[in-house]
């Protein structure tokens, strides 16, 4: 971190949830807290199976202040658990299309590029950005649907979540123009035997990319195991870093499941 810059706290509960704790602020990405077993259909045939359950349950989290959401049609980023936690949370960030879907008191549609501050008395203000997100190849929205990643700043301090996306062109001028203190990046090569060899995420390889163009303090992959439509899972993930350059390599943290990690 730079002199300026505040400590994050990250807490990888599992999947693509991370408790993000910055300047006060508590935050939470993608509520997923059902247990293992599940069979969730994403549509057009598509499905998965979740084969990890979280690291900490839904009350055992602290008292939130946001959930930031990337998007609120796939099982695997709001589960039936996660969409209870909604209502007791002040304010939920996620895209236009799942604000209204989800309807509720407290919740804010952003498109790619609008920001909202959070003000409250005792701390900062949180200036959430959202990102740029693509859930798939060229054209792939009307059947993916919308998704945003979310650009966080509080005194000095600059946090990048990518949700769930592929690389692409505004993707890579976004990171190229960016100083991001912590990036949290969504991996895991998401593929279905039905769009053969189509990826809706990033691969471990495409992450690294993406960390190089960034360039990061540090970089946090998540949402990456658990799945089993994580093609390019942990290993994939590995692999990647370890042939990653090493000015790329040496900024890459897997943080381990259910441990608070001062960054």
């Amino acid at each position: 971190m730079g002199d300026r810059a505040r400590p994050v706290i990250l807490t990888h509960v599992g999947g693509p949830t991370v408790l993000i704790e910055l300047g006060g602020w508590r935050l939470l990405t993608d509520p997923t807290f059902d247990p293992a077993g599940g069979h969730y259909a994403f549509g057009w045939g598509t499905s998965s199976d979740k084969v990890v359950g979280p690291a900490l349950s839904s009350t055992e989290l602290p008292d939130l202040d946001a959930v930031l959401l990337s998007h609120d049609h796939h099982g695997d980023n709001l589960d039936r658990a996660g969409r209870a936690l909604l209502p007791a949370v002040p304010t939920v960030l996620t895209t236009r299309s799942g604000a209204r879907r989800l309807a509720l008191q407290g919740v804010r549609g952003l498109r790619a590029g609008e920001r909202t501050v959070l003000r409250v008395a005792d701390r900062a203000p949180l200036e959430v950005t959202a990102t740029a997100a693509r859930h798939g190849p060229p054209l792939s929205r009307p059947i993916a649907g919308a998704v945003v990643g979310f650009l966080l700043r509080c005194d000095g301090t600059t946090v990048w979540v990518t949700g769930d996306t592929v690389l692409h062109g505004a993707l890579r001028r976004f990171a190229r123009d960016l100083r991001v203190d912590v990036l949290v990046v969504h991996v895991g090569g998401v593929q279905f035997g039905l769009t053969g060899p189509v990826r809706y995420t990033l691969t471990g390889s495409r992450a690294m990319e993406l960390v190089g163009l960034a360039l990061p303090k540090v970089a946090v992959p998540v949402h990456y195991e658990g799945w089993s439509h994580f093609v390019d899972g942990p290993a994939g993930l590995a692999a990647a870093i370890a042939d990653a350059p090493a000015d790329v390599r040496d900024r890459v943290r897997r943080l381990p499941i259910g441990t608070p990690i001062k960054l």
